[in-house]
């Protein structure tokens, strides 16, 4: 059995940015020869998830209009009160409270098998990154086991 891990490096457009890292995967998986067994696919980031849904366009807007009222940017967050906030602090913080209250409903991570060198996958499923922040680089890390 085999363990490799790897590294998709992403650059994210916008809030809400679904990005489709299905084929990255594919391909990274392609290179290990890893023929069965299971791929974790993780976001290294806390205003980042890892989702498997369908790439239709409409679903795509619909489900960035949920996020957006599950935890609107609009509100007021004790987060981004940099006045009493204490923690977790770094240059050029920016408000994002709404970025983390979104990922409460996400998850960081996904398992997904490998049959045949290849995702085992229904037919409309694809994996994505989902970016809750703002446009910034970011990274997937993959746990390739199998034989």
């Amino acid at each position: 059995m085999k363990i490799i891990n790897k590294i998709i490096e992403l650059k994210t457009a916008t809030t809400l940015d679904f990005i489709d890292i299905t084929k990255k995967i594919q391909e990274k998986i392609k290179e290990t020869g890893i023929k069965n067994g299971v791929i974790n696919i993780q976001s290294l980031h806390t205003t980042m998830s890892v989702i498997v849904n369908e790439a239709e366009p409409l679903l795509i807007e619909d489900m960035k209009k949920l996020l957006e009222k599950l935890a609107p940017r609009t509100y007021k967050y004790m987060h981004d009160n940099f006045e009493i906030r204490t923690v977790n602090m770094c240059d050029g913080e920016c408000d994002n409270g709404h970025s983390h209250n979104k990922a409460l409903h996400l998850p960081t991570s996904v398992m997904i098998n490998i049959v045949k060198n290849n995702l085992q996958m229904g037919t409309w499923q694809r994996i994505f990154a989902v970016e809750l922040d703002r446009a910034r680089s970011r990274k997937i890390a993959l746990q390739i086991i199998g034989n």
